[in-house]
């Protein structure tokens, strides 16, 4: 039994630390603002991401078969617990889903694990989390409100994945909860994002964070994208219209491709209202803009922000006390909300590897060389 346990930590511990992808950064783009730790939503303290990637077959599209190229996120905003957090949400354009966000309008408060994963399995993923906590947090009282309305949202990876043969299981998402970390995490062709495509390059997960001093305290926002929108002429990287340029590397898909989505999930650390997270939700519309994104009509652009000081309740209930940043010191959130967003994006593109899904239908990652030497000489050019 000690020798099972010890190989399950290992195997555990070698998951999380044993990749090694390269970031936006690393290739020498820049960036505005200072990042955290890890450059990841997880610099925001007690929260936690877990992944659960499906990939399995090739060739030709048999549903219910595969091939298979899907996956679910999950996002903790308070760790292993079903504790409210504050919350606000934005949507740029609708042509998609979020779950849960009705009760976040109302009172301001999300409860518990956040999803993302392909459209054709919101419903087994908010389920799956409600029946999670159950499991975890149910005290087997008469009125039990333990499975809540989590918050699940999707983008649409049927040009890659059988999305009609319903592949994400229940036991699919208790991996990714019960797998959820702090610390560095996965980008690119992971989880939720395994099967997505961002400006027709390969896409996926991507997260990036800021640290922010207002007056002495130091506050940090952390930002996760699942990123599955643009056509190549958008691109922008770092203030460079790339794409405008960009000659080959064009996926080859047997269909008429959909428009893409964008989920972006804002934490931080920061003491906010709900409307003021709203604000904050909204203004990572314009780290999408700065990427080249436009909100097309076919796209699901749904952004939503929470922070992790919860209001204090007095021992009878019958008083609650926020503590808020005033409205007037936000435009440093407003900033790294942008820059984070950026940078989340373009990570989601630079770690992602070319995958080939249903029908041969292949989707190329970008070209590190090739991405550089365009930025370069177009830095050159305007000088």
């Amino acid at each position: 039994m000690l020798k099972s346990a010890y190989i399950t930590t290992l195997l555990a511990i070698i998951s999380i630390t044993s990749f090694a992808q390269q970031r936006a950064r690393d290739l020498g783009i820049r960036f505005e603002g200072k990042p955290g730790r890890y450059n990841a939503i997880t610099d925001v303290k007690g929260v936690l991401v877990g992944y659960k990637t499906l990939i399995k077959g090739d060739g030709a599209l048999v549903t219910g078969k595969g091939p298979v190229r899907t996956g679910v996120t999950v996002i903790m905003p308070n760790g292993k617990s079903i504790d409210p957090v504050p919350a606000g949400w934005f949507c740029l354009n609708g042509d998609g889903e979020m779950t849960g966000t009705t009760v976040i309008e109302e009172y301001g408060l999300s409860y518990g694990p956040i999803g993302i994963t392909n459209t054709n399995s919101v419903g087994v993923v908010r389920d799956a989390i409600g029946e999670w906590n159950i499991r975890n947090f149910s005290k087997g009282e008469v009125v039990d409100f333990s499975f809540g309305l989590p918050v699940v949202a999707e983008t649409f990876d049927g040009v890659l994945n059988d999305i009609n043969g319903l592949h994400v299981k229940k036991e699919d998402v208790f991996d990714a909860l019960n797998s959820a970390h702090g610390g560095k995490i996965e980008e690119g062709n992971v989880g939720g994002g395994t099967g997505m495509m961002l400006f027709n390059f390969k896409g996926g997960s991507g997260t990036s964070s800021r640290v922010i001093k207002i007056d002495t305290a130091d506050y940090t926002i952390g930002v996760f994208v699942q990123g599955n929108f643009g056509t190549r002429k958008d691109l922008i990287v770092s203030g460079v219209p790339v794409g405008r340029d960009w000659k080959g590397d064009m996926p080859v898909i047997n269909a008429k491709p959909k428009d893409g989505s964008i989920i972006i999930i804002i934490g931080t650390d920061a003491p906010l209202l709900p409307a003021q997270l709203k604000m904050i939700a909204k203004r990572a519309s314009l780290g999408v803009a700065r990427c080249g994104g436009l909100g097309r009509n076919g796209s699901g652009d749904i952004f939503l922000a929470f922070s992790t000081v919860a209001p204090k309740d007095n021992a009878k209930g019958t008083l609650q006390t926020w503590v808020v940043l005033p409205k007037e010191q936000l435009d440093k959130v407003y900033q790294a909300t942008v820059d984070a967003t950026e940078e989340a994006i373009i990570n989601a593109m630079v770690a992602a590897k070319d995958m080939k899904g249903i029908n041969g239908n292949t989707a190329y990652a970008i070209p590190h060389d090739k991405l550089m030497a365009l930025i370069n000489g177009y830095s050159h050019k305007t000088r």
